[in-house]
């Protein structure tokens, strides 16, 4: 079943008993694609640059979006092996797989584990590991510090924020079920799996690591660790943007990960 978003076409999947929202967009090289903690707008401009020589599917992870959430899936273990199956599901043998900030740390916990399926990896400004010692944080932590803070830390220029005042009903209640359910993912341990940093070594892919050069979430130097902790791969900033480099930087962003997929 499909329904048209915008100029994005929504469908239903379904993976053993979960059913999934996935937003597809364009046609070429399979593009997975991993949302962070709100789901993507279907009107985001980084979404038209790609899918002009890709197609992009983004699913809502279960609990975002209008994705339902099973009672006993609560887990990012859950989510990781929910996205394994996704990949066999799909028909294309190899595909691309990137996440963005949350998504991008189930991005890695993927790619560790499905080295067979993926061609290339892109993390952008993910969450995942710890990199600081135990007393020192490194990521913000978004739901216990001031909502002005969070905005203020997660944008190079604030005023390209989504606007809650400019948001339907509908989309306000979607934003408000994307928070609750990436507390409950994310909340303990915060946003990252001890296990992981040790794992990264196993990622074969060519993988780019990209990173907002003023993100006040998780800063350049923990997406600088992360990428030497990945065999080979490329570290790269966005100047003029903060943890959503896609949105603050769309065209710059779109031409680094195109370059990149098209290697």
């Amino acid at each position: 079943m499909a329904h048209v978003t915008g100029s994005a076409v929504t469908e239903r999947l379904s993976v053993g008993e979960i059913e999934l929202e996935v937003l597809r967009r364009g046609s070429g090289r399979p593009v997975l694609l991993l949302h962070g903690l709100q789901t993507i707008d279907p009107r985001a401009r980084f979404l038209d640059l790609l899918s002009r020589s890709a197609e992009i599917i983004a699913p809502s992870h279960p609990g975002f979006g209008r994705s339902p959430r099973p009672a006993d899936f609560e887990t990012v273990y859950d989510l990781v092996h929910l996205y394994l199956e996704v990949l066999e599901a799909l028909p294309s043998e190899k595909v691309a797989l990137m996440g963005l900030s949350f998504g991008g740390w189930l991005a890695a916990e993927v790619a560790v584990k499905c080295r067979h399926r993926i061609d290339k990896l892109v993390l952008v400004d993910a969450f995942g590991i710890k990199v600081s010692d135990r007393e020192t944080p490194d990521i913000l932590d978004v739901f216990n510090t001031s909502p002005q803070d969070v905005l203020r830390r997660s944008w190079h220029d604030a005023g390209l924020a989504p606007d809650p005042n400019a948001m339907s009903d509908d989309e306000l209640v979607i934003r408000a079920r994307n928070w609750d359910a990436a507390c409950l993912y994310g909340w303990h341990p915060y946003m990252y799996n001890p296990q992981l940093k040790r794992w990264l070594r196993r990622i074969t892919a060519p993988t780019l690591v990209l990173w907002g050069a003023s993100d006040g979430i998780v800063k350049p130097s923990y997406g600088r660790a992360y990428s030497a902790l990945i065999p080979g791969a490329r570290f790269e900033l966005i100047e003029g943007a903060g943890h959503h480099p896609e949105i603050e930087q769309a065209d710059a962003f779109a031409d680094v990960v195109g370059r990149f997929l098209d290697r």
